[in-house]
């Protein structure tokens, strides 16, 4: 077959990349077209995202494609975080810039929807876990605090939706990112009319959901002759980057876990239905949309948002040291000194969060880590005996062990973490590939234009072309008595 040229732009919380997929039929090559930083902006005390420059930054990379002479576009696709969305007027114009999902206005929803609905119905009826920035809880502090905009609002669209409406012109809702939303009834994959009723919330600028691998239209004329590029289809891929990231996961059985690294940490299993039942409500496992119309059970952890954000107040203080150093002083730092619970609402937000874990330390009488060396390893460690409690609880939901863990995304190029992670867990970790969500959005595109006919088959494709690196377990009983020790400080 004539080789395609596929074009995925993937945005995370903090980043953005737009990559080339070149696809002969059996091989998938992925080549850099355009990165760039993606900055939430602070305005008279709340936080949002710079959209419209987003949505430049991926013409920049289109117009990079141009000039490269490699020929036609042959689809292109778009994934993001999850949960933040942009409203439209009756016009089809972006009535402001859309909210960050770490912006303080859902501070308190948790308590204003349990009056509505009660926590076990809302879980019982969504299957998602609770987390203060869900889709719902945005919804209800703007009921209760500007009901007038969402009465003028003629359409929702969630991130990646909308940055596809920019392109197509077309208005539709992506399951996998819609599944993040906590508004989704569980069963029928539909919007819980129920749910939006008991909470106030008004169902009209909600639109149809449609599935990756579905058709969006094509590039609008306009903005093909602006950039000089074909008018190229463009499909819904699995829209929330978490699930594309796990549609690219390399395993050829079913007996595995996942772990989506960086910002976030996500892990789970695949699931042919949400699992709803007390122990994944009481552990707060949430149960989001899959290629194929598949489930990821997982949990939401922390992830390495703490130690970018330890870099970034360093950086500020002009104590600048490459992540290279960092990892050395680490290394060179006393192991099992110190733990936290990566996912205490401590670290939620922004602000000097190397004083945060000081703090955390000090509240639950621990050695409290005064060196960067000592403050990076804290954090790896946690991290790692986090994954291996939250392992845990996937073999015990669905009562059986793991064979493996699968690790994917740019944290994996952390190695101490790595290694920590295999140790901990004492089971073999196989790490790639770092552009996995790239990489899950160019299948499913491949997919949709009818040249890969299931996931079993992307998944080959995917471990054909791409190296993994593996890690065994090491230093097992050392890691097993830091693990007793931060259960009782994360049951603080």
């Amino acid at each position: 077959m004539k080789e395609l040229n596929m074009i995925a732009f993937d945005l995370g919380a903090s980043s953005g990349r737009g990559l080339i997929g070149r696809f002969n039929g059996s091989r998938l090559e992925v080549e850099d077209l355009h990165r760039f930083s993606n900055d939430p902006v602070d305005v008279s005390g709340h936080t949002y995202w710079d959209v419209l420059r987003l949505y430049w930054e991926m013409q920049q990379g289109l117009l990079k494609f141009v000039n490269s002479g490699q020929g036609e576009i042959a689809s292109i696709g778009i994934d993001t975080w999850g949960v933040d969305f942009g409203l439209l007027d009756n016009r089809g114009l972006l009535m402001g810039n859309p909210y960050h999902y770490r912006d303080i206005r859902t501070e308190g929803m948790f308590e204003a929807a349990f009056q509505r609905m009660p926590r076990e119905d809302i879980f019982n009826r969504t299957g998602i876990a609770f987390q203060k920035f869900n889709t719902l809880y945005q919804l209800l502090s703007m009921q209760l605090n500007q009901p007038d905009i969402l009465e003028q609002a003629s359409t929702m669209l969630f991130m990646p939706d909308l940055l596809t409406y920019f392109l197509t012109g077309e208005k539709m809702t992506e399951f996998t990112e819609a599944s993040t939303s906590q508004m989704l009834d569980a069963a029928s994959g539909q919007w819980s009319d129920e749910l939006l009723k008991a909470m106030g919330i008004p169902g009209h600028f909600l639109t149809d959901i449609d599935y990756p691998g579905s058709p969006r239209g094509r590039i609008k004329k306009d903005i093909a002759e602006l950039l000089g590029i074909n008018e190229a289809p463009v499909f819904a891929v699995a829209a929330h980057d978490t699930g594309s990231a796990v549609a690219a996961v390399p395993a050829m059985n079913d007996n595995y876990a996942f772990l989506s690294s960086g910002t976030w940490s996500l892990m789970g299993i695949e699931v042919d239905k949400p699992i709803i039942n007390e122990n994944t409500l009481r552990w707060n496992y949430t149960n989001e949309g899959c290629v194929g119309g598949r489930y990821r059970l997982l949990k939401n952890i922390m992830g390495l948002w703490i130690f970018n954000e330890c870099k970034r107040e360093w950086d500020r203080r002009s104590e600048v040291y490459s992540y290279r150093d960092m990892d050395r002083m680490a290394e060179q730092s006393m192991p099992f000194a110190a733990f936290i619970d990566p996912d205490d609402d401590l670290f939620y937000n922004a602000g000097n969060m190397p004083e945060k874990i000081q703090l955390f330390c000090h509240q639950t009488n621990q050695t409290v880590p005064e060196s960067k060396g000592a403050i990076v390893r804290c954090i790896y460690e946690s991290l790692a005996l986090k994954y291996r409690w939250s392992f845990e609880r996937l073999e015990e939901i669905q009562g059986q062990k793991l064979d493996v863990l699968h690790m994917v995304g740019g944290g994996i190029k952390n190695r101490m973490l790595n290694q920590f992670t295999a140790n901990v867990l004492k089971k073999p970790v196989i790490c790639g590939p770092i552009e996995a969500t790239a990489i899950g959005n160019l299948m499913v595109q491949a997919m949709a234009l009818g040249e890969v006919k299931n996931q079993g088959e992307m998944r080959q494709i995917v471990k054909e072309s791409f190296p993994t690196e593996d890690y065994m377990p090491e230093n097992t009983d050392t890691w097993d008595d830091a693990y007793i020790r931060y259960l009782k400080i994360q049951n603080k």
